[in-house]
């Protein structure tokens, strides 16, 4: 499985490429992964060329090619006035709308103060999920004061974990058990009920039950007739 890891460090090194790189070595624990890193410092001109002249750099579009190849994304951005940096925006915006449609996603972010974990929920994700990709539960968040400390390695296993669980099932949507309408009861079954072509759904027009998957449809008005008698 391919793994692209998009990170918006701007210094060399930064705590942003270190939280990815470790990211990264996570899910490669759950399950190995073939993995490439984005820097976006690097593409920094390539990115604000695009806007005015519509156009990629060879190494920006091949970049965006490999985000949207990915059978996985793992994204890491420095808090800046409380939201993820301009340059981590600037490069989802370049991107082709409907690259990251079903991608699984897990969401990280770096800052010098815990206060700017809401981060994760009140940017992040809002961002991912218009670009209708799939986020693990568990976005990471990684202040000055957590490194080192407690918790940080045990969010970062348990945001991995959910990535590769969502990577491994294709994140295809799998098809759902239809609930019964309300006010069903079980109907008879037997040889001489047959299904029907379009999967025996139950219906009721005009006011006559039908049956689907063995239950016999009463309309409502049957039922609140047979309340009042």
């Amino acid at each position: 499985m391919k793994l692209v890891v998009v990170s918006a460090g701007l210094s060399a090194p930064s705590s942003t490429r270190l939280l990815a790189d470790r990211l990264a070595a996570a899910v490669d624990r759950h399950t190995p992964v073939d993995i490439r890193v984005v820097e976006l410092r690097d593409l920094a001109v390539e990115i604000a060329h695009n806007f005015t002249n519509g156009f990629p750099g060879r190494a920006l579009g091949d970049a965006l090619d490999a985000v949207t190849e990915a059978d996985g994304l793992i994204v890491v951005t420095p808090v800046f006035s409380a939201s993820y940096s301009g340059l981590f925006k600037s490069f989802f915006d370049v991107l082709d709308k409907d690259a990251l449609a079903g991608k699984p996603v897990l969401i990280a972010a770096t800052g010098g103060s815990a206060r700017h974990s809401l981060v994760l929920d009140h940017a992040l994700r809002p961002l991912f999920s218009y670009l209708q990709a799939v986020v693990v539960p568990t976005g990471v968040y990684a202040a000055s004061e957590d490194w080192g400390a407690e918790g940080l390695p045990e969010r970062i296993d348990r945001a991995a974990g959910e990535l590769v669980r969502l990577m491994g099932a294709g994140v295809a949507p799998e098809t759902a058990a239809v609930p019964e309408p309300v006010g069903s009861v079980p109907g008879p079954a037997g040889p001489d009920r047959e299904p029907r072509a379009d999967g025996d759904r139950a219906s009721t027009v005009g006011g006559t039950a039908t049956r689907s998957h063995g239950f016999q449809v009463i309309p409502f008005e049957e039922q609140l007739a047979a309340l009042h008698n």
